[in-house]
This record gives structure tokens, C-alpha cells and sequence, in this order.
């Protein structure tokens, strides 16, 4: 993911502290039953890189999603903005994680990028449909409108998003910086329009979009897209300020986390995952299970 990468040498530079919360979180929050559900991943199983280091040796390609499962509970599955793949495809893919894996589909390109959420009932119900093959395994949605998209757009975006289903789980990031760049740090118009419709907001944390990281929460859940700069020293001080934060809010009534961590290079991610993992654990109170280095039974027996 190169959204919002900058050289290693500016990362010292830049501010990473998180922002304080909006006043408006405090109510969001108060309304949540709390007992908060954490699903965290990556944004793909398939890396070669990782047979033999956190998929067992000799995993084949086939076996990708299944060994991935093991070490995961979601993913951020960006492969639907280039595909709408069968409903046999999704209910085979369904059918090799194990109960409470979830899959969270971005929205395709023919919706967001192709028509910019314009004339799209047919493409829109065949990815409604596509959709219900994932079951119970399905997790939100999320729609990430074509990036040029700015405020002026805005009854566009909205039309789209009251034709879904009210029970449509959905979270949305919105890249244009006219959205940021006013009073509060988030376009007051949409964060209602979300908040009335009972949509998320997606909080992304890149080094070179600082704005991205609004805090905003709509309902009693985040989905938070973290891109980390290959393990630099600053990815690990700010997901000790991440932990601290989700700490916040399950206190006041968080329901339900999706964290979901990008890297630039993807092969040290489940690393950098199992760290994120261990400090929730040892700030927060879970018990949630780190992904595992894979371990030769056979080299272990000299």
C-alpha cells in the first residue's frame, strides 16, 4: 500500500501522536454495550514470503486461506475492487476459515472508481448479491469512494449510500483533504449523514496523510487502517498509542474493533501483528491468541 508513504528519513519529522477524541465520541461510545470483539488481519493471504516462516512448510497456494485462518481472525479483502467473484468461489473460500472469521469486502471499481457511485443499482445489486455467499463469515463492507471525490460530491456519495440495505454493515474512508479541512477535523455535514444511517467511518493512520487519522466514530465500532513503514522504530510508538486509545474506548462502551495493518512490505506484517496483539493483551485485558512463527517439527529433533 503506497497511500500515504514518505521517505524513512522525513519519519522523524512528523507528528504521530493521535488526535484527542471528538466530544461527539463521548455519546457514540455511552451507547455501546461494551465487551469489546476484536478482529484483526492483514489485507492478504497469499504471500509466498510466509511459507515456512508462519505457514507450514509445503503449503501449497490452495491451502493459502486456510493456514492464513489459522493465524488470523479477517481480512481486509481489497481483492474484490479488482473482482466480483462467483458466489461458488465465496462459499468455497467460506467454507476453509474456521467460525468467527470474517471477511470484509471493498467495494469494486466498477461502483466507485468506473461510475463514481452514479448509475450503479444494477453493479450495486450484484454486489449485494455476490455478497450473501459469505454467510456468517461476512464481516463490514468497505467502500472507499474514487479519491477525487471531494465535498462537492457529497450528495452523490449519500444517495449511494441510503440505496443499501439499513442493516448493511458498512464503514467508509474518504481520501479527498476537502473532508478534513474544516472545523472538528471531519466534514460535519457527512458525519451526521453516517451517524443517521448508522455507517462507520474509517480512521486511516499513514505517515504522509496525517488528516485521515480523524478519530470520528459514528457507532460503538472503529475500523482502523494502520500503514505501518516496514518496522521503523515509529510504528511501534505509535501502536503503543493506539493500544492506549482502544483502551479509552472499551472502557467507554466500544463494541467491536477491526484493525487491520498494512505495510509497505508486507512480509514482516504478522510481526508486527503479534507485537499490536501483546500489548492489547498486557494494557487492555484480552486474551487474544498472536499469530505464531511456524516451527520445522523435523529441525527440532537435532
Amino acid at each position: 500500500m503506497e497511500f500515504g508513504k514518505v521517505p524513512d528519513q522525513e519519519l522523524a519529522q512528523i507528528d504521530f501522536r493521535l488526535p484527542a477524541d471528538p466530544v461527539e465520541n463521548r455519546a457514540v461510545l455511552a451507547a455501546g454495550r461494551g465487551n469489546t470483539k476484536f478482529h484483526i488481519g492483514c489485507t492478504s493471504w497469499g504471500r509466498k514470503e510466509w511459507v515456512g516462516k508462519y505457514y507450514a512448510k509445503g503449503t501449497r497456494e490452495k491451502d493459502f486461506l486456510a493456514a492464513y485462518s489459522r493465524q488470523f481472525n479477517c481480512i481486509e479483502f481489497n481483492g474484490f475492487y479488482y473482482n466480483l467473484y462467483a458466489p461458488e468461489q465465496i462459499e468455497k473460500w467460506a467454507s476453509q476459515v474456521p467460525e468467527g472469521f470474517l471477511f470484509c469486502p471493498k467495494f469494486t471499481q466498477s461502483i466507485t472508481h468506473t461510475r463514481k457511485l452514479r448509475n450503479v443499482e444494477h453493479e450495486l445489486a450484484d454486489f449485494l448479491y455476490t455478497l450473501e455467499a459469505f454467510k456468517e463469515r461476512l464481516g463490514p463492507a468497505f467502500l472507499m469512494p474514487y479519491p477525487q471525490m471531494g465535498i462537492n460530491y457529497r450528495a452523490t456519495i449519500e444517495d449511494f449510500i441510503s440505496q443499501l440495505p439499513t442493516d448493511f454493515q458498512l464503514f467508509m474512508e474518504l481520501r479527498q483533504e476537502d473532508w478534513y479541512a474544516t472545523e472538528g477535523g471531519y466534514d460535519r455535514n457527512m458525519y451526521a449523514f453516517m451517524a443517521s444511517k448508522k455507517k462507520g467511518l474509517v480512521i486511516t493512520d499513514a505517515a504522509g496523510r496525517r488528516d485521515c487519522v480523524h478519530m470520528h466514530l459514528t457507532i460503538p465500532q472503529c475500523f482502523i487502517r494502520f500503514v505501518g513503514n516496514g518496522l521503523h522504530k515509529t510504528d511501534y510508538t505509535r501502536i503503543d498509542e493506539w493500544v492506549q486509545r482502544i483502551k479509552l474506548w472499551m472502557a467507554a462502551g466500544l463494541e467491536h474493533c477491526y484493525f487491520f495493518v498494512h505495510q509497505h512490505d508486507e512480509l514482516h506484517t504478522p510481526e508486527f501483528i503479534r507485537y499490536f496483539i501483546a500489548q492489547l493483551n498486557k494494557h487492555c485485558g484480552t486474551n487474544l491468541i498472536p499469530p505464531k512463527e511456524y516451527i520445522d517439527p523435523v529441525a527440532t529433533l537435532f
